[in-house]
């Protein structure tokens, strides 16, 4: 049976160089580094002291004022980014009431949900006893309320839940949601990641399994994906979100269009519980399932916006993978690693990355790879666009995201014919 095809009509972000989408490409593309010495909360005893946290956030009336100050940020940063997603989708005012809200839905994941007033409740709970705690405590922290709330403002009525898959969250949310809308479940999908996790807890818990870089002399020089140099992850925060619509729905109401989803795959190394398969073959799995749903030849792409963490093991085993699939077509492929500016913004970053991946295909510009002044051999024929953005006309691009727990899931897109 032919599938229904599903396009992009939005896009909205909360992100370490801010809300705005031409923004953000713009500071990707000149390599600039979101990644600084934390300055929110006191990290002098701390062995990795930065990271790329959003800054001074205002929620720039997207929230009563009286919800912005109670409800935890990564709830703050979906709802901002989703609002911002439907303006793009140019649904502000009365084409949003004209909507069939029925069959608009909302798939935001988040990784870790709200870690800080997870933090702060058990702070009070220790310290000022149960009595004390607030009633907003649970829903607060639980990981479907930024997309539960957004709904509730926007009056979506169709499916709407969340997925946590860590780092690969984002990305199996933008599946799941395409899955809907082929279903015929639903026409419209708000659907991304969002993510909080800079906090005292959050980096502490990440120092523990010793996943960071420590190069804190340096910070914006702390990711490097691919580079000989790499010491660890940087944590980044924020929310990525689309808006995709089946082609139908968005001729029928004449919304912008910014680039075609092809496809997308999700599965699982059954294999370590922080660690990739070495040899990639869950990468490579995934991205051959992706290729396969998306309808299209591993010919036809030229460009991947890589998972790449700056992690010396999950580097190496998603190139590897990348080599299994295409062999001597890594050549025709550029691939760059947004985390190299954004940090990884974990929950969030596969939307995010999506964004990136979007904004590559309309603008015919792929952003750098900052920080890759030794490249590792076995990038062999792949160009990761080392240092300086390259103009590049994309067939067809993929971007990758791999979470804890051996989650692994690739998204298909292209440019709309």
């Amino acid at each position: 049976m032919k599938k229904k095809r599903i396009v992009v009509t939005g896009m909205g972000l909360v992100s370490c160089f801010g809300n705005d989408i031409e923004a953000f490409y713009d500071a990707l593309l000149t390599g600039k580094s979101g990644v600084k010495t934390l300055t929110q909360f006191p990290v002098e005893d701390y062995s990795t002291r930065f990271g790329a946290a959003v800054p001074d956030f205002d929620a720039g009336g997207y929230i009563d004022r009286k919800q912005a100050r109670r409800i935890d940020p990564f709830i703050k940063f979906a709802t901002v980014a989703g609002k911002k997603a439907i303006e793009m989708a140019r649904l502000s005012g009365e084409p949003l009431e004209r909507l069939d809200k029925e069959r608009c839905g909302v798939l935001i994941g988040s990784g870790m949900g709200g870690l800080h007033t997870f933090s702060s409740g058990t702070e009070q709970l220790i310290t000022k006893g149960h009595k004390r705690l607030t009633p907003f405590f649970i829903p607060f922290i639980i990981t479907n309320m930024g997309g539960a709330l957004l709904a509730i403002d926007l009056g979506f009525m169709g499916p709407n839940y969340s997925i946590s898959t860590a780092c690969a969250t984002a990305n199996y949310s933008i599946a799941a949601a395409a899955g809907h809308i082929r279903q015929g479940h639903a026409d419209l999908m708000i659907c991304g990641g969002a993510e909080a996790a800079v906090s005292p807890v959050g980096l502490a818990g990440f120092m523990a399994n010793r996943a960071l870089s420590e190069r804190n002399d340096a910070p914006e020089k702390a990711s490097r994906p691919w580079d000989t140099d790499r010491d660890g992850f940087v944590m980044g925060e924020g929310a990525g979100v689309l808006v995709l619509e089946s082609l139908d729905h968005a001729l029928a109401r004449g919304a912008p269009i910014f680039a075609e989803y092809l496809g997308g795959a999700v599965g699982c190394d059954a294999h370590h519980m922080t660690a990739p398969i070495e040899d990639g073959s869950g990468v490579s799995r995934c991205i051959e399932d992706a290729l396969k749903d998306s309808g299209i030849s591993k010919e036809s792409v030229n460009y991947i916006n890589a998972h790449a963490t700056s992690t010396p093991l999950g580097d190496t085993a998603e190139i590897r993978g990348i080599h299994r699939v295409f062999g001597d077509l890594a050549g025709q492929i550029k691939m760059n690693a947004t985390k190299s500016m954004t940090g990884h913004c974990l929950g969030a970053a596969g939307g995010i990355e999506a964004i990136a991946t979007v904004m590559a295909i309309k603008t015919g510009k792929v952003h750098p790879t900052i920080n890759l002044d030794n490249p590792e051999s076995c990038l062999g024929e792949l160009d990761p666009v080392a240092n300086k953005a390259q103009n590049h006309r994309v067939t067809a691009a993929l971007s990758n995201s791999f979470g804890f727990g051996g989650h692994n899931s690739t998204l298909v897109f292209g440019p709309y014919n």
